[in-house]
């Protein structure tokens, strides 16, 4: 379920406080080439248990989602893979294999950023969380720090685009 925050409201700030901490592992993902998203997650005391950023390009793997990695590292900090008691940051609504990680975990709180509009499978093209194939139905918060994370993920593509372009006329220079 989607709940809209008031501003001025504690436990939206501290939402606040978490996606600023992801939105820094994110532009870190960023600046390794990597796409910029970050993920924190936080136990019931409020204390960071883990936190990741996207490796897809540098681990060579497929399943490296900031997400996926922070649930993994979350599992080995408590020995448990069931995560009841822990809120996940993510700047980008998360993809279909990171939802259903996210189910499979049992998490009690999901809070991302920025609406995924051509992958996002919590709330945008999909809705895993509330499917029938669901058998957990975790709390959903989007829109933290929208903007943020937005503007941050368009100006990273914005420079692959033009890093692209770029070679591309300096391949045609040569010819």
């Amino acid at each position: 379920m989607n709940s809209t925050p008031v501003i001025d409201h504690p436990e939206y700030l501290r939402h606040r406080q978490w996606m600023n901490s992801a939105i820094a592992l994110a532009q870190a993902a960023g600046a390794a080439n990597e796409v910029p998203v970050g993920a924190v997650i936080v136990d019931s005391q409020g204390n960071i248990i883990a936190s990741a950023e996207n490796r897809r390009e540098r681990d060579k793997d497929p399943t490296a989602h900031a997400e996926i990695l922070a649930l993994r590292q979350a599992g080995q900090v408590l020995q448990n893979w069931y995560l009841s008691n822990c809120t996940l940051y993510v700047t980008l609504e998360p993809c279909p294999m990171c939802a259903g990680a996210i189910i499979q975990a049992r998490l009690k709180l999901l809070v991302y950023g920025a609406d995924d509009p051509k992958t996002g499978a919590i709330r945008t093209v999909a809705n895993i969380p509330d499917s029938a194939c669901s058998y957990h139905r975790v709390t959903v918060i989007g829109g933290i720090l929208e903007s943020a994370c937005r503007a941050q993920l368009q100006a990273w593509f914005a420079r692959q685009r033009q890093l692209k372009q770029h070679g591309k006329a300096n391949r045609d220079e040569e010819l």
